[in-house]
């Protein structure tokens, strides 16, 4: 009998206990997460901001990162100990719970030299969490909270060029360069050239190249090259040699458009040109290099 009566004071005892240190146990979920960038450029720093939600006098938080895209600059709101890829900050209020901390934040720089667009988490984690006067001890952040951010290049626009010496005789062939460049594009797994025209008169064009494989292609109609695309980014500097036929006299406008076809043939970079083609009989022999309208669309993919 006695033994029974030890037995339920004891379970009796570690049920009061249970329920005292849960009563000083808490969710921190208020907490907030956010960076000042979502793209980030070689060579700039993005913070991340971390806001409690409410004051705390202690902390412990650790911040991993892919030290092959970051490194670590700097901390606002603890001391710090970075290790190359994961950064660990403690803070304690020595004062007692007079100089709690609402936020912290911490810097990071994107290395230098990346050429592709690269996305990446900042993961989170904490413990050691606690109100001011640590009456209220909050549970760990075991489970990492994430923040994606996408580390990539100043990346510039695509552009076309469209050169010719002298205006073009109708039904005669006349040869074109088109250039389609940049120093540094954004990389695209299936992009394409296509070309649409506006005639004189329901006027007839050709615009037709010759590929690697010597197989010809009319962009007017076809458009350039394989119908899947073909990858493209970084510096480029793509020439197209051209020959082209007009079948009426008068004003042609040529579009030319760079577009994605991993997204809906979203339009890249387009640009326009005006070519005058003229009688054999009344040909004046300017000579015309194609002056360049440019509108670009990038695509933010």
């Amino acid at each position: 009998m006695k033994k029974a009566i030890k037995t339920i004071f004891v379970m009796s005892f570690l049920l009061m206990v249970s329920i005292a240190i849960k009563s000083n146990a808490a969710s921190l979920n208020a907490i907030s997460i956010n960076t000042n960038k979502e793209i980030v450029n070689p060579g700039t720093e993005v913070s991340l901001n971390i806001n409690f939600g409410t004051p705390l006098g202690s902390y412990t938080f650790d911040i991993n990162y892919d030290n092959n895209l970051l490194e670590y600059v700097s901390t606002d709101g603890g001391t710090a100990n970075d290790n190359g890829s994961k950064v660990r900050i403690v803070f304690y209020d020595s004062t007692g719970g007079t100089n709690p901390k609402d936020t912290m934040s911490v810097k990071f720089r994107a290395k230098e030299g990346l050429q592709t667009s690269n996305p990446t988490d900042l993961s989170i984690t904490a413990e050691g969490l606690a109100n001011p006067d640590a009456s209220i001890q909050y549970d760990d952040i075991l489970v990492p909270i994430k923040k994606n951010i996408v580390v990539e290049p100043k990346y510039e626009d695509y552009k076309f060029s469209f050169e010719y010496n002298g205006n073009p005789i109708v039904n005669e062939e006349k040869d074109f360069k088109l250039t389609l460049s940049s120093t540094l594009g954004r990389f695209y797994d299936h992009a394409r050239i296509l070309a649409e025209a506006t005639t004189p008169n329901n006027g007839n064009i050709q615009l037709i190249g010759t590929d690697e494989q010597q197989l010809e292609h009319d962009l007017i109609d076809n458009g350039w090259g394989d119908a899947s695309g073909y990858k493209i980014g970084g510096q480029v500097n793509q020439v197209l040699n051209l020959r082209g036929i007009f079948d009426t006299v008068g004003q042609y406008t040529v579009t030319f458009k760079l577009i994605d076809r991993d997204n809906s043939d979203t339009v890249i970079a387009t640009n326009s040109f005006t070519i005058n083609v003229e009688d054999k009989n009344t040909s004046s022999g300017n000579t015309n290099n194609g002056e360049i309208t440019r509108k670009t669309n990038r695509n933010t993919k």
